[in-house]
């Protein structure tokens, strides 16, 4: 994950949000989710391991 990454992420995030929709990730390998939430990507978008945790919510 580098900062293209990261930049796109937001950028569906803000996309996704402001047709009322939301954006969840999950099954992340444990190296990519440390980064989001280095970057603080975890506080705008829901990370979640498992899918079935991301979809229940």
């Amino acid at each position: 994950m580098d900062s293209s990454g990261i930049d796109i992420l937001i950028a569906a995030h803000q996309a996704v949000t402001a047709a009322g929709g939301w954006l969840r990730l999950a099954g992340s390998a444990e190296s990519v989710l440390r980064t989001l939430q280095l970057v603080g990507v975890d506080a705008v978008a829901d990370c979640h391991e498992p899918l079935r945790q991301a979809l229940s919510k």
